[in-house]
């Protein structure tokens, strides 16, 4: 589905990162992504800040300060943080809308996008959230792989980072592939790298170091583009939502995205709005 599609610059490689719950813990860990240039989506449940500062959770003020200008993203994650498979639609909607208005009203953009608490939802919830705007919910399934999502009111990620394979997926992540390679090859497709978590967990475990040694390793590269959930959202739609003339010879973007292809054989080409290319070779 995606073999033709590129992220931005040309790159073959995206990564992004979800963390939930809204913690102080996230100040150290917005540190250590911003130093070595990552990018991702923080969770927050507006009906737990803390009252005042120095508490387990942010008060609704550090969390405005943190994350206003941060280049991050904030998502809905409930106000309770309830368990949405197991409370009725009334409770589900009051979670889910009343967290993305609060949301919306503290950071003054709209929100689009959520995981689940306690990764609880069923096909009933997910009907919901098609109901009240979100358009992409983080599950707390974990696949391994580096595949492009399809399903993104069921997103899964790639890992957890308690993962024992967390640096074994990221070498391969990175792993540079074989030069002249096939266009049909999977190797050739684009990758993600999902990485997810709490940001407590680092100081309840005392293991920091694995968040440190991630970013140095993942970070502050040429050719992965760093992205937030909704980033990656809108541009994987973007190319979704393309337009191929029948015989294959052109293709229209009518979106406000502009996208990078590669067609293989050096058939590449940037697909600015609102405009239509000749593709030179792959389908003549």
């Amino acid at each position: 589905m995606y073999r033709f599609m590129r992220f931005p610059e040309f790159r073959s490689k995206a990564l992004t990162l979800s963390y939930d719950d809204g913690t102080v813990f996230d100040k150290k860990l917005m540190e250590i992504m911003q130093e070595h240039g990552l990018k991702g989506t923080f969770n927050i449940n507006t009906g737990l800040f803390a009252e005042k500062e120095g508490e387990r959770r942010m008060t609704e003020r550090e969390c405005v300060e943190l994350f206003a200008d941060s280049g991050m993203e904030v998502a809905v994650h409930g106000i309770k943080h309830l368990s949405l498979a197991e409370v009725p639609d009334e409770i589900v909607l009051k979670e889910v809308l009343g967290d993305r208005e609060n949301l919306e009203k503290l950071f003054g953009r709209q929100i689009h996008g959520m995981a689940y608490a306690n990764g609880s939802y069923s096909d009933r919830v997910v009907g919901l959230l098609k109901g009240c705007g979100i358009k992409y919910s983080r599950t707390t399934v974990s696949t391994e792989s580096f595949d492009i999502p399809t399903d993104w009111l069921r997103l899964p990620a790639t890992c957890h980072h308690k993962n024992p394979k967390l640096f074994g997926l990221l070498d391969l992540f990175l792993e540079k592939p074989p030069e002249n390679l096939y266009f049909w090859n999977k190797a050739y497709y684009p990758r993600l790298f999902y990485l997810w978590g709490h940001s407590y967990e680092f100081n309840d475990c005392d293991n920091w170091d694995i968040m440190e040694k991630f970013a140095e390793k993942a970070g502050n590269r040429d050719d992965v583009w760093y992205c937030t959930n909704g980033e990656l959202y809108d541009y994987v739609k973007a190319y979704d939502s393309l337009e191929y003339s029948v015989d294959g010879a052109s293709v229209f973007n009518p979106t406000s995205t502009s996208v990078w292809l590669d067609f293989g054989g050096g058939d590449e080409l940037v697909l600015k709005s609102g405009e239509t290319a000749k593709i030179k070779g792959f389908f003549r």
